[in-house]
């Protein structure tokens, strides 16, 4: 667990995700650019990331610790589930529901996308993620979560990788404008020296340029991260909906992705 001396309290956002650097290089300059609007922020790597070439689990840890202090966020945490083999099992599910159980988040950040090309922890990452938000909710089984309570998390945001290779439908896809923390996500990735050392680095920093370029130049941008949601966005006022996506409105947008009742 990285920065052990924050209170163990409820958190607004909490993204989740198999590896130490996974959400930097995801989502990193969203998380900073919440943490700048006031909003207290949460991390969870589900592994240690190693066994690796380049790294151990002490280097890791501290370079995790690293590029928390970089983005800002408040929280962070570490499940230590194995690595090379994460699996979505009911044993991992509890692990993860049980944490869901105790930070309250408002809002799950969950890495999703397959990556052929990559770890196949990513793919049942997002796998883990969507079930044990659902096992969060559960009653009756408070034993298997450490005695803590049922928690239902109100809504779930996917952070897609930058490499899927898949082609993906999403039911409804939005851009966060990070122009103004998109460098602090390419600090925060740098900060993990044991993966990304110059020459690596280079080629992330371009790789990570070019997207979000890409993505933020969709919506006007000069910086932007793609965000997809499991289901439709909803609204009452069409003009809210249009408007406020570039911030002129501070009208709600509903995201209506809650999790329906568990039925056994």
């Amino acid at each position: 667990m990285s920065n052990p001396a924050v209170e163990e309290t409820s958190v607004d956002v909490l993204a989740v995700a198999p590896h130490p650097d996974d959400v930097e290089i995801t989502c990193g300059g969203t998380l900073a650019k919440l943490v700048k609007l006031g909003y207290r922020v949460g991390i969870i790597d589900l592994t240690s990331g190693e066994p690796t070439p380049r790294g151990t689990p002490e280097i890791r840890a501290a370079e995790a610790e690293a590029a928390r202090a970089v983005l800002g966020v408040q929280v962070r945490l570490n499940l230590n589930l194995p690595n090379r083999v994460l699996m979505d099992v009911p044993e991992n599910r509890f692990v993860l529901a049980t944490a869901f159980r105790r930070w309250k988040p408002r809002i799950v950040i969950g890495l999703a996308g397959r990556t052929p090309a990559a770890s196949p922890d990513h793919h049942q990452g997002h796998l883990l993620i969507e079930a044990s938000r659902f096992y969060s909710q559960l009653t009756k089984w408070d034993d298997r979560f450490e005695g803590t309570l049922p928690y239902r998390i109100p809504f779930l945001v996917y952070a897609t990788f930058p490499f899927d290779a898949e082609v993906r439908h999403w039911h409804s896809t939005f851009v966060v404008d990070i122009s103004d923390t998109f460098e602090i996500k390419l600090k925060a990735v740098q900060c993990y020296e044991s993966q990304f050392d110059a020459t690596r680095f280079e080629r992330v920093r371009h790789g990570l340029t070019g997207h979000a370029i890409t993505q933020g130049s969709r919506c006007g941008f000069a910086y932007g991260e793609l965000f997809a949601l499991p289901s439709p966005v909803g609204t009452s006022d069409l003009v809210a909906l249009v408007c406020g996506a570039k911030g002129t409105s501070s009208a709600p947008v509903a995201l209506p992705n809650q999790p329906p009742p568990p039925l056994h």
